[in-house]
C-alpha cells in the first residue's frame, strides 16, 4: 500500500501543476487567445498557429527549449540564420515581381515605408537598448518576421529574439487590424477613389533579368544582404526561368511549409514566462507597433507626396503597402480601396511597393550588420 501511494505521490509531483509558476498560466492563456484569432477569426493562421502552440509546449514543458529539447534544436536553426533564409528562397519563389518592374517608382514607396525601422533604432536606444539589440528590434518595424530572426540572430541578441520574433509575426498577422485606421486617418476620401492607369505588361526576359540585377547591385553594395536578398532572387529566378519547375514547387510549397512549422514552433517556445514576462518584452512589443505605424503612415504620406506629383495618378493607399508584410499589405489597400469604391482595384499596383518592402527591409538588415562590422 505504501508502494501505491509513494508512486502516486511521484506522479502528482511530477505533473506541470506542481512544477509551473502564475507566469506560466499567463502565457498559455496568451497562447489560446491566439490561438483563437489564428482559427475562429483567420488571422494568419499558417503563422499563428505553430508560433502560439510553440508558446504553449513551452509554458507546459520547459525542458523542452532547454539544450538537447527538441525545439532547441529547431531554434539553433533560427539563431544560424537558416530558417529565414529559406523562408526568403520560398517567398521568392511565389512572388510576381511584375508589377514592381512596370511601375519602378514603387521602389520609393517601399523605401519610405522603411521609416518606421530608423524610428524603431532612435526610440530603443532612447530607451535605455544598445545599439545592437535597437537595431535587431527596430526591423519589427517593417512587419517582416524572418528578417527580424535573422538580424538579432547576426547580432547576438539571442536573449531578445522570443519577444523579437512574436512581436513582428503578431503584426504581420495583425495588419488588416492595424493599417486601415492610418490609412483612413492620412487620406481623403476622394484620394481613397483614386483609380489608376493598369500596368504595362513586363516581358519574360525582364522577369528573369529583374533577380539577376538586383541580386549583382544590392549585394555588391552590401554584401551584407547576401543570405536574404539572394535566396529571395534564387526562389524568384526559379519561378521566372520556366526550366525548373520542380525546385520551384518544392521551395514556394512543400519546403516553405516545412520551414514555417519549424520557425513558428521555434518562435513561439522562446516565450517562456521567464523570457516573456519583463519590462523589455513590453518595450519592444511597444516599439514594434510604434514602428509598424510610422512605416505605414510614411507609406501613405510618400504616396500622397507622389499623388500631389503626378497629377492625382497615385492613389495614397497603395503606400500602405512597402512594408514587407507579402501579400497581406497588398490587399489591405485593395481593402480599403474597394470600401471607397467597389469599382477600384488596387492589389496590383500595391504590390509593387509591397514587394519593393520585402527588399528593402532586407537592405536595412543588411546595412545594421555593415554598421556593426558583422558578416
Amino acid at each position: 500500500m505504501s508502494y501505491i501511494i509513494e508512486t502516486m505521490e511521484n506522479l502528482a509531483l511530477q505533473s506541470a501543476f506542481f512544477n509551473l509558476e502564475w507566469g506560466n498560466y499567463v502565457m498559455i492563456a496568451v497562447a489560446c487567445v491566439f490561438l483563437y484569432l489564428a482559427i475562429a477569426k483567420g488571422y494568419e493562421p499558417l503563422l499563428l498557429v505553430p508560433i502560439s502552440f510553440g508558446m504553449l509546449l513551452v509554458n507546459i514543458y520547459p525542458p523542452i527549449m532547454e539544450e538537447g529539447g527538441l525545439l532547441h534544436f529547431f531554434f539553433l536553426l533560427d539563431e544560424w540564420a537558416i530558417l529565414p533564409s529559406l523562408i526568403f528562397l520560398g517567398v521568392g519563389a511565389q512572388t510576381d515581381f511584375g508589377p514592381l518592374i512596370a511601375n519602378p517608382k514603387s521602389f520609393l514607396l517601399g523605401a519610405a515605408a522603411q521609416f518606421g525601422i530608423f524610428a524603431a533604432y532612435l526610440g530603443a536606444m532612447a530607451l535605455g537598448f544598445s545599439d545592437k539589440a535597437a537595431a535587431a528590434i527596430s526591423i519589427i518595424g517593417g512587419a517582416d518576421g524572418p528578417t527580424s530572426i535573422f538580424l538579432a540572430g547576426k547580432l547576438g541578441q539571442t536573449a531578445i529574439m522570443g519577444p523579437i520574433a512574436v512581436a513582428a509575426y503578431s503584426y504581420m498577422s495583425l495588419v488588416p487590424v492595424i493599417q486601415p485606421p492610418i490609412m483612413k486617418l492620412l487620406t481623403t476620401e476622394e484620394e481613397r477613389k483614386i483609380k489608376m492607369e493598369q500596368l504595362r505588361p513586363v516581358s519574360k526576359l525582364e522577369k528573369i533579368l529583374f533577380p539577376v540585377i538586383v541580386t549583382i547591385i544590392v549585394c555588391l553594395i552590401l554584401p551584407t544582404t547576401a543570405p536574404l536578398v539572394g535566396m529571395l532572387m534564387l526562389g524568384n529566378l526559379f519561378k521566372e526561368s520556366g526550366v525548373v519547375r520542380q525546385l520551384t514547387e518544392t521551395a514556394s510549397n512543400a519546403m516553405m511549409y516545412i520551414v514555417v512549422i519549424l520557425l513558428g514552433t521555434s518562435v513561439g517556445a522562446t516565450t517562456s514566462a521567464e523570457a516573456f514576462l519583463n519590462w523589455d518584452t513590453i518595450k519592444i512589443v511597444v516599439l514594434g507597433l510604434i514602428a509598424f505605424a510610422f512605416g505605414t503612415a510614411a507609406g501613405v504620406l510618400f504616396g500622397k507626396l507622389m499623388c500631389k506629383m503626378t497629377g492625382g495618378k497615385i492613389n495614397p493607399l497603395i503606400g500602405s503597402a512597402g512594408v514587407s508584410a507579402v501579400p497581406m499589405a497588398a490587399r489591405v489597400s485593395q481593402k480599403v480601396g474597394a470600401e471607397a469604391d467597389p469599382t477600384n482595384f488596387l492589389l496590383m499596383h500595391a504590390m509593387g511597393p509591397n514587394v519593393a518592402g520585402v527588399i528593402g527591409t532586407a537592405v536595412a538588415a543588411g546595412a545594421f550588420m555593415a554598421m556593426f562590422g558583422v558578416f
